[in-house]
C-alpha cells in the first residue's frame, strides 16, 4: 500500500519569538514494514537539512532561528509504501541493546494495579499471546476518551481514570510489558483510518521486544497489530521521548498551536492529485499553550 502524508504543524506567538530551537523527528526511515519513497520537511518554506541518524537509529535533526519570528510552519510530507508484516518489525539498526526500553520514565512508571493487571495474564501462553494479551486488557480497562487526559498524564493516572487516548493506551502498555520484563517502547506515526473514521493527529501504539522476533508493533487503541495501515516515524521510551516535534522558544506571553494531518492511499498515477487534495486544510481550533 503507497501511503501519501501531508503534515502540517504552526506556531503562533503571542509576541514575536526572540529565538527558537527544535528538535525534529519528522523524517521515517525504511524499515522491513515501510520504504520511503519520497519526503521532505521545511520550516517556513525552508527545506530542513542535516537529518542524522540518532542512537535508536532513527533521523532527527535541529532547527534554530535567532532572529525573530510571529511564527513557525513546519510541513513534513511525502509517500510511503508500506506492507502487512503482522506487526513483525525485526530487527532494527541503532545503537541500543533492547533492555535499554525497560527504563522506567514519568510518564510510564507502573502503579501497583497496571503490575497487577500484567502479571495476572496467563503466564503459559508464551510471550506473544501474554502481549496479545496484554493489549486488549489495556485497551478493555482504558476506555477511548478525548479531551479525559492531556500531555502530562501518566501511565497510572490514565489507567486510575479508566479513560483515554492513544496516548494513555500506549505508555500503560508499556507499563505493564516492563513488569512483565519485556522491553517496550513508543512509537509516533500516522495511521489511515478506515473509512469515515478520518483522523487529523499524529497517532500512537507500541513496539516489543521479542527475542525470535525482533520489534513486534502493537495497537491497544484499536485491539490490532500494526499493519500496512501505520506508517512509522519515531520511537522513545515514552510519549514525550517519541514526540515528533520538541523545542524551546524565547517569546512573552502565549503560543497557540495548529496541527494537522492528511493521509490517504496513493494509487500509481495519482500522487499529484492526492497531494493537492490533501494540501487543502480544513479549519483547526488554536490551543494555547501558557509559558
Amino acid at each position: 500500500m503507497k501511503l501519501i502524508v501531508r503534515h502540517q504543524t504552526v506556531y503562533h506567538y503571542q509576541a514575536s519569538a526572540g529565538r527558537a530551537a527544535m528538535r525534529l523527528k519528522l523524517m521515517p526511515i525504511d524499515t522491513a514494514m515501510q520504504q520511503v519513497l519520497e519526503w521532505q520537511v521545511s520550516v517556513n518554506g525552508e527545506p530542513v537539512d542535516g537529518f542524522h541518524r540518532n542512537s535508536f537509529g532513527e533521523m532527527e535533526a535541529i532547527w534554530i532561528r535567532n532572529e525573530r519570528l510571529d511564527s513557525a510552519v513546519i510541513v513534513a510530507e511525502g509517500l510511503v509504501e508500506t506492507q502487512d508484516r503482522n506487526g513483525v518489525l525485526g530487527p532494527q539498526q541503532g545503537c541500543l541493546r533492547p533492555d535499554y526500553f525497560l527504563r522506567e520514565t514519568p510518564l510510564t512508571r507502573m502503579s501497583d494495579a497496571i503490575r497487577d493487571m500484567a502479571l495476572s495474564l496467563p503466564g503459559d501462553a508464551g510471550i506473544l499471546n501474554r502481549l496479545h494479551d496484554l493489549s486488549a486488557a489495556v485497551g478493555n480497562a482504558v476506555a477511548y476518551r478525548s479531551g479525559a487526559t492531556t500531555s502530562r498524564t501518566t501511565a497510572a493516572e490514565a489507567f486510575a481514570l479508566g479513560a483515554g487516548v492513544c496516548q494513555d493506551h500506549a505508555q500503560i502498555f508499556i507499563a505493564g510489558a516492563r513488569a512483565m520484563g519485556v522491553p517496550a517502547r513508543y512509537v509516533t506515526g500516522y495511521l489511515l483510518a478506515q473509512e469515515g473514521m478520518a483522523l487529523h493527529e499524529t497517532h500512537g501504539w507500541v513496539e516489543a521486544w521479542i527475542a525470535d522476533l525482533g520489534w513486534v508493533g502493537f495497537d491497544p487503541s484499536n485491539h490490532v497489530c500494526v499493519t500496512e495501515h501505520y506508517l512509522r516515524l519515531a520511537s522513545g521510551l515514552d510519549a514525550e521521548d517519541a514526540a515528533p516535534i520538541r523545542g524551546s522558544v524565547t517569546v512573552a506571553g502565549d503560543i497557540w498551536i495548529d496541527a494537522d494531518v492528511r493521509i490517504a492511499q496513493a494509487e500509481d498515477g495519482l500522487e499529484d492529485r492526492q497531494l493537492q487534495r490533501q494540501q487543502q486544510q480544513c479549519a483547526q481550533p488554536s490551543i494555547p499553550l501558557s509559558i
